[in-house]
């Protein structure tokens, strides 16, 4: 399954192939609307102006076939996209150029350009290319008025320099407002448009997630309860010959390595039937700041490896909620914990809380150790998935099943190298009194 971050990337690269198709068409619609007009009419353009125009047509074939051969080929498709869209403008500044320039009326063809510009490179592209269009057309007209550049088909009766320059420059204005009304709109929509996106991925993610979890969680129910019963008949029977057969050394050192094992089994067996079927918590009204500032004493002292390593808090206060305090610790202890395992000494652990709208509560905990790997990120949450040598990989499993519990999830962004950030969020309720 490709992972959430190359699904931008793949984007983009089926937006520029459509991209790449509509420029053909485009060509197309404009080769076959001169011919028809050819046709139609007596030509009033002179010959050398519509070799330019068919020649611009072909330009743009062969640009299309250019761009088309080297997609697949090219890493910074965002750039790419910039450039042949930027290229775009400047196609569209010819064809004013050659259709009469000020009194073209394909003018509109700029914003054309920066409304699929929104499409693939959102507000901040719209914008570039709003101001690629304005300054393009304000030099061109510019040239013309002053006397520079002449049109190349110009229609009879509408000369620039007939014209005061006060409506020349009102056209120049009106036409660069709409290109920046334009980009603005539209950049608006493509941005809430891919929140939205982003949104009902995340959401997808977690429906996912759930289902294996749960998947996962009545699978492992049933083998729990199987091991369990076994691996405490032999360690009750390990016990019972320790005490009853005479004492070896040897032998006794065997021993100790069983029971040492069987705990650890055991241990791990509870820990699984922990994430499989977490305990339904006694519900009590919890004031935020103050638990998790026990934990956090708790778990520096507590601790040894967390020697070196720094947590700063950023705790709200007087934040209530209804939860299991064993439930919060546990999920709070499991998160300090994997923050502590990816930092190394003189390492930065905050633990963050803070309100959100609709009466919640937000909980962030974030390291700067080494983050997760692109590859580990769809499988953090599976059940005995670690990166550690002595880790379990049931503790984020673990906190996940807690806080689902509850209905709220966990959620995680990292980045190799600069950490990793964990943020949940938890009903919050008014203060007792």
């Amino acid at each position: 399954m490709p992972s959430s971050s190359n699904k931008p990337e793949n984007d983009l690269y089926h937006k520029l192939k459509w991209l790449i198709l509509f420029r053909v068409v485009f060509a197309l619609l404009l080769l076959g609307s001169n011919i028809t007009l050819q046709f139609s009419e007596r030509p009033s353009s002179p010959a050398w102006s519509l070799q330019v125009f068919y020649g611009l047509v072909v330009a743009i074939f062969l640009l299309s076939f250019y761009y088309a051969l080297i997609l697949k080929h090219v890493k910074r498709k965002l750039l790419f996209a910039y450039i042949q869209i930027g290229t775009d403008t400047f196609v569209v500044t010819t064809i004013l150029f050659i259709t009469g320039s000020f009194a073209s009326i394909f003018s509109f063809l700029y914003l054309v350009v920066i409304i699929y510009s929104s499409m693939l490179l959102f507000r901040r592209g719209s914008m570039v290319m709003a101001v690629l269009c304005s300054i393009q057309y304000g030099i061109m007209v510019d040239l013309e008025y002053f006397g520079i550049i002449n049109p190349l088909y110009m229609k009879e009766g509408i000369v620039i320099g007939d014209y005061d320059w006060r409506h020349v420059f009102f056209k120049v204005m009106i036409t660069m407002i709409a290109c920046f009304a334009v980009a603005f709109l539209s950049g608006f929509l493509s941005e809430q448009l891919r929140r939205t996106r982003k949104k009902l991925l995340a959401l997808e993610d977690r429906v996912d997630r759930v289902e294996k979890m749960a998947y996962m969680g009545e699978m492992a129910a049933g083998i729990t309860h199987e091991i369990k019963n076994p691996l405490a008949s032999l360690s009750g029977s390990i016990q019972i010959l320790r005490k009853e057969i005479p004492y070896n050394p040897e032998h006794d050192k065997l021993m100790q390595i069983v029971l040492r094992e069987t705990d650890r089994l055991s241990t791990l067996a509870n820990n699984f039937l922990l994430f499989a079927k977490p305990p339904i918590g006694k519900i009590e009204k919890i004031e935020l700041e103050s638990t998790l500032t026990e934990t956090i004493k708790l778990f520096e002292k507590g601790r040894a490896d967390t020697t070196g390593v720094s947590i700063a808090s950023e705790l709200f206060s007087n934040v209530w909620i209804e939860m299991d305090p064993t439930h919060l610790r546990q999920v709070i202890w499991n998160l300090l914990l994997n923050a502590a395992e990816a930092v190394e000494s003189g390492g930065l652990i905050r633990i963050k809380t803070y309100p959100l709208k609709h009466d919640y509560a937000g909980i962030e905990i974030s390291d700067n150790g080494h983050g997760i790997k692109e590859e580990s990120m769809q499988s953090i949450f599976d059940p005995f998935f670690t990166t550690k040598p002595s880790g379990t990989g049931l503790g984020l499993s673990i906190v996940h099943r807690i806080l689902e519990s509850y209905n709220t999830w966990l959620d995680v962004e990292s980045k190799v190298d600069r950490g990793t950030k964990f943020t949940f969020k938890l009903k919050r309720i008014d203060p007792p009194t």
